[in-house]
């Protein structure tokens, strides 16, 4: 990468008279998220009853969901007021190499989600003795490790290309596309090594993900009672939306073909993929659930309780 020290961050100048709108409503999005993500970590910490591997899950997710936010977002709100947009080369491939990370570990998390939807009803009886507690930390593990590695991987390869003495990022903190579109070294082998790194994490999980919902569709539907088919159904429904979302938007950005005019498109939907998403994981998994309410009451009354009061 002869010559090259510094990105400039172009982004959301692109839209220069929406940037005051864009810096409020993504604070308070990020505020909301890192509240709701923390409050669910704190109220399965301190629910016993709520000890359970769905949970044990979804505490990971959540926390998975706030280092990505912390990752992207305040930098995003800083570029939004401030004239000086660049980020060092250093910087750069640390944020991307964190916010990758993070992604796959979501992508596998929610994959490690449906097979404990599916051994929940599959296996009812012998559930407790096949997601034990090692075996949860260990697909957890396992979660993080891959996560890692692709990530790892995705990022030598970027960051050995050569690029401009002076490249202009369109984008809010340089995905894949943006970056390597810079470099003059870019070739048809390293795109395809890219190409099936990022398939593999998101192609891969989102196939057993529908491979679980079908064989758990295939369990619920031949259930006698018309009360467990709809309990079944209303748990993984939840967990299908949030499926859909998170690889819906990850899918359109790095899976589909691309053309010269497509930044501006990714652009408006990594806002989504790194905002929206996280904001609605915390709604469709937790507020839709009885226990998950009663405990959220219970630290949010807490905080209230113990407040200092002016």
């Amino acid at each position: 990468m002869p010559g090259l020290s510094t990105f400039l961050l172009w982004g959301f100048s692109s839209f220069p008279d929406g940037q005051d709108l864009s810096f409020v409503m993504i604070f308070f999005s990020h505020v909301t998220i890192l509240v709701a993500d923390v409050s669910i970590m704190v109220a399965i910490k301190l629910n016993h009853n709520l000890h359970t591997p769905t949970y044990f899950f979804l505490c990971g997710l959540s926390f998975s969901e706030t280092c990505t936010t912390m990752v992207i977002t305040p930098r995003m709100l800083v570029d939004l007021l401030s004239e000086s947009k660049t980020i060092s080369l250093p910087e750069r491939a640390t944020q991307m190499f964190l916010f990758f990370v993070l992604g796959a570990n979501n992508c596998l998390l929610l994959a490690a989600m449906s097979y404990d939807h599916y051994t929940a009803i599959h296996s009812p009886l012998h559930y407790t003795i096949l997601m034990t507690q090692k075996i949860c930390f260990q697909l957890m593990t396992a979660s993080c490790v891959t996560g890692i590695v692709v990530s790892l991987c995705i990022v030598l390869v970027i960051f050995n290309l050569s690029f401009c003495d002076s490249s202009t990022v369109k984008h809010f903190f340089g995905d894949i596309t943006s970056v390597v579109s810079l470099a003059w070294d870019y070739t048809f082998f390293q795109k395809m090594v890219l190409l099936a790194f990022s398939a593999f994490v998101l192609v891969g999980s989102f196939i057993f993900i529908m491979i679980s919902c079908v064989f758990i569709g295939s369990i619920v539907m031949r259930l006698p009672s018309a009360q467990g088919r709809y309990e079944a159904f209303s748990t993984c429904s939840f967990h299908l939306t949030v499926v859909c979302i998170h690889y819906g938007f990850a899918g359109f950005v790095y899976l589909r073909p691309k053309d010269s005019d497509s930044f501006r498109e990714d652009m408006l939907m990594a806002v989504t993929y790194t905002v929206l998403t996280p904001l609605l994981n915390p709604i469709v998994y937790s507020l839709r659930n009885k226990e998950m309410k009663i405990s959220l009451k219970k630290v949010l009354g807490n905080i209230c309780r113990f407040s200092p009061r002016w």
